[in-house]
């Protein structure tokens, strides 16, 4: 499968609770490391990390302000890098490499002898084309 690396990238970065709750409280207001610590009970040094891991991938942007840094949820850039990744010329291209006749080949080797007869007629199709099992109401069961 072709791997997108941008879309990979924004689901690891999301891929942890404390990112979504950091990103969900950034939605709402910014705040800086410190104010996230307390809201999150989390260590400074690990919001960091957390706030470095969405920046990478352009959800998070900072700002300097007086002697604390200031981080917000860019908006425009989740929705447009979102907009772009979910497009569906970039999902069917996730799956361009895919063979999708594979499935059709597995039944027809689960119904089929080597020599290319048919070893039985599948369930579905017996009850869709009247090859039922059960007598018909004009035949008796006991074969009278």
């Amino acid at each position: 499968m072709t791997e997108n690396p941008e879309l990979v990238a924004m689901f690891k970065a999301l891929a942890d609770s404390s990112r979504l709750k950091i990103v969900g409280l950034l939605a709402q207001q910014p705040y800086s490391v410190e104010q996230l610590a307390a809201l999150l009970n989390l260590k400074p040094s690990t919001v960091s990390h957390h706030l470095a891991r969405l920046s990478e991938v352009g959800l998070v942007s900072a700002r300097a302000e007086s002697y604390c840094t200031i981080y917000s949820l860019d908006k425009t850039a989740l929705e447009e890098t979102t907009r772009r990744i979910f497009s569906r010329e970039e999902m069917s291209e996730g799956a361009a490499d895919i063979d999708l006749d594979v499935g059709d080949c597995n039944v027809l080797a689960d119904f089929t002898r080597p020599d290319g007869n048919l070893k039985t007629i599948p369930a579905h199709w017996r009850s869709s084309c009247g090859a039922s099992s059960k007598p018909s109401s004009r035949e008796p069961a006991n074969g009278d």
